[in-house]
């Protein structure tokens, strides 16, 4: 009993951690054209602010994996929260290109390393016993999609009645108060976890090891694709939709929309990894995705379209995060997990880079967004194909 109560202090803990800083983030779209519109900082230059946020939170995960790892996650979270609240405030507070590019890109993507999936989903991998694993990262995965179910409504509502600068200051204050809660999961490892997931100092020799697998390879290319489509999709939908002439409340609507539905999808193929192989269901999930997209710029939008739209996307949006936990964690054991999924996670979020980036190149240059929607499409079908293949081994024995 003392050990489900355990679990479910650092599942709740980590949910909450993930809900702050997802749901801010899946709000940035909605800045877009009010920071635009009133300091002149054009769409381009915005889209290349939040690409490369993803770029450094990417690049900052396997840092963030390996430390927590070492060190527990409570201090990787709240070095995190900081970061994320001193970039949302400086925006808000001294807006304008250095703040935009500093605060949006920089520091905010360095503060979600500490509060995302590196730590979180690894913290919440050790805490639970290996009967119990895939279900509780299902479910930290899951309730880390409450934020933006919560939060893209209150980010609109505050952008439409007290302005986009007080709404950024609200969003900073809900990050700092999460960053206690990293210290809940500094909980420890459960009794019945295997012999694999002890903690290891020896996380680089384990990177360059898993970056001479195949497999490893396979899966960590796959996430690419997923970081591509879900920046781009994240970042210019709104601005896409609005092109099209639907309304800004349809845009909040469909990114909550996303979040709710996602709660549902990433508990969903979270749980049939207790069934079937993690690399199949994240082939038949890059594919769903994909057909949806293909459907999706197939006719022009409309209301009904974008929010059917939304609930595929949902259903199949962060599903990839246990899915390719799980195939790291049957490659390589758990030992040095925060840093091996930190790594594919950098895979990811150089996809997310160039998705919302280009994203803002191609309006800029044809002025339209199809190219990248066509991408997006051939990116999904090449990341199904890449996880056929993989393979398991037993896992090496994790170093003293």
């Amino acid at each position: 009993m003392e050990r489900k109560s355990q679990l479910g202090w650092v599942l709740a803990a980590g949910a909450l951690v993930m809900s702050a800083a997802l749901g801010i983030r899946q709000t940035f779209g909605l800045f877009l054209p009010p920071i635009g519109a009133a300091h002149a900082v054009s769409l381009p230059l915005l889209a290349f602010a939040l690409a490369l946020q993803n770029l450094m939170w990417g690049i900052g995960q396997p840092f963030a994996g390996a430390l927590s790892d070492r060190y527990g996650p409570g201090r990787v979270v709240a070095a995190g929260a900081l970061l994320y609240a001193v970039g949302l405030a400086g925006v808000a507070l001294y807006p304008g290109t250095p703040s935009v590019l500093l605060g949006f890109g920089i520091l905010i993507g360095l503060g979600q390393s500490g509060m995302t999936f590196a730590v979180v989903i690894s913290a919440v991998s050790r805490a639970a016993s290996d009967a119990q694993r895939a279900t509780a990262v299902a479910l930290a995965a899951a309730g880390g999609s409450l934020g933006q179910v919560a939060l893209v409504p209150v980010a609109q509502s505050v952008i439409g009645f007290g302005g986009w600068q007080r709404a950024l200051v609200v969003l900073a204050l809900v990050v700092i108060v999460a960053a206690p809660l990293g210290f809940v999961l500094s909980r420890g490892r459960a009794p019945g976890a295997n012999a694999a997931a002890a903690p290891s100092s020896a996380s680089w020799p384990a990177i360059w090891r898993a970056l001479r697998d195949p497999n490893y390879l396979f899966v960590t290319a796959g996430f690419f694709a997923c970081g591509f489509q879900l920046a781009f999709i994240t970042i210019h939908l709104p601005t896409y939709l609005s092109m099209c002439h639907i309304g800004a409340n349809v845009s909040a609507a469909s990114l909550a929309t996303i979040g709710f539905f996602n709660i549902v999808g990433s508990f969903g193929f979270g749980k049939l990894m207790d069934r079937y192989a993690p690399q199949y269901l994240l082939a038949v999930l890059y594919s769903i995705r994909a057909t949806a997209a293909l459907a999706f710029i197939a006719s022009p939008p409309t209301a009904v379209t974008t929010l059917a739209f939304a609930v595929v996307m949902g259903l199949t949006w962060l599903g990839t995060v246990p899915l390719t936990n799980g195939v790291v964690a049957r490659l390589f054991g758990l030992g040095n997990l925060g840093a091996l999924f930190g790594v594919a996670f950098l895979s990811h979020q150089v996809g997310a880079f160039l998705g919302a980036w280009l994203g803002g190149v191609s309006l800029q240059l044809t002025g339209s967004y199809q190219t990248l929607w066509v991408a997006t499409v051939v990116v999904g079908f090449t990341a199904a194909a890449l996880n056929l293949p993989i393979r398991y081994r037993a896992p090496e024995p994790v170093a003293a």
